[in-house]
């Protein structure tokens, strides 16, 4: 890394494991330090806010729930126009709470966290959902709500069938799929999201910051130590990628790639050697 990530990422590091700033505001920074270094985050909050406070004049004296949450749709994606983002789904930029504000449109990520946040005006308190490949949101135990597609309620067929659609037969549903994920893996899952488009888009020092990123939260990953080696590799940074392989092969020796990692191991002591 260069001296400019090397501070981007120490100021990263420092951010997010402040605890005074709460999700929406280490998204933002997030945002800023891949993307946009000139995005002022308080403007981006009080865009957040307006539109909490304009949800929050469109309710009368009804506390229901069940009501509530038929508002804030109707306020979020008749009134707002704020959609699921089918035909650009996986542009990175997807992962920026920023971008979707602008586009109105987003990945289940990124609705589900300012579909929560805007929530809050009406005191409906509603948790994120880490589902495999769908995050999701739920109030209480009893309704799951899918802001990606216009805050729909899902049924337990309507989750096994987002788990067929993306893993086929291999994944069954398990209860524990809808359990509440912290702040730390909604941002550790945005940054894994943002990894592998940049990864497929070839923009190799771009997942290599997020990369680092992922490991100023969680250290001593395995997977992310993995892809530390297989993106210096690709950076040419040869010496590095070997030892963040052998240690990947130290914390996992009985991984089920572990033979693709020993033959690239092999491929890069013979760049070396050349």
């Amino acid at each position: 890394m260069n001296e400019r990530e090397v501070s981007l990422v120490s100021e990263w590091s420092s951010f997010v494991s402040n605890e005074n700033y709460n999700l929406i505001e280490k998204c933002l920074k997030l945002a800023q330090i891949l993307e946009y270094p000139e995005l002022g985050v308080s403007k981006e909050i009080d865009e957040i806010k307006e539109l909490g406070v304009n949800f929050r004049n469109r309710i009368a004296e009804s506390k229901n729930p069940t009501y509530v949450i038929s508002l804030l749709n109707e306020f979020l994606f008749d009134v707002e126009e704020f959609e699921g983002d089918l035909d650009d789904y996986y542009n990175p930029k997807n992962n920026f709470l920023n971008y979707v504000l602008q586009k109105k449109s987003g990945i289940p990520i990124t609705l589900c966290i300012l579909y929560k946040e805007i929530a809050k005006y009406a005191d409906l308190e509603l948790k994120i959902v880490g589902f495999p490949s769908h995050v999701i949101v739920k109030y209480g135990e009893e309704m799951i709500l899918d802001p990606f597609n216009r805050g729909r309620l899902l049924e337990l067929e309507d989750l096994q069938e987002i788990l067929y659609q993306n893993y086929g037969d291999s994944v069954e549903f398990d209860a524990g799929y809808l359990d509440q994920i912290s702040d730390e893996k909604i941002i550790v899952r945005m940054l894994r999201n943002l990894k592998n488009s940049y990864t497929d888009s070839f923009a190799y020092e771009m997942a290599n910051m997020c990369n680092r990123m992922i490991l100023e939260i969680l250290p001593e990953s395995p997977d992310e130590i993995r892809d530390m080696g297989i993106l210096e590799e690709k950076l040419k940074n040869y010496d590095d990628a070997i030892k963040f392989l052998n240690k990947y092969l130290e914390m996992e020796p009985n991984a089920e790639d572990v033979d693709f990692i020993l033959e690239l191991i092999r491929e890069i002591r013979e760049k070396i050697n050349q």
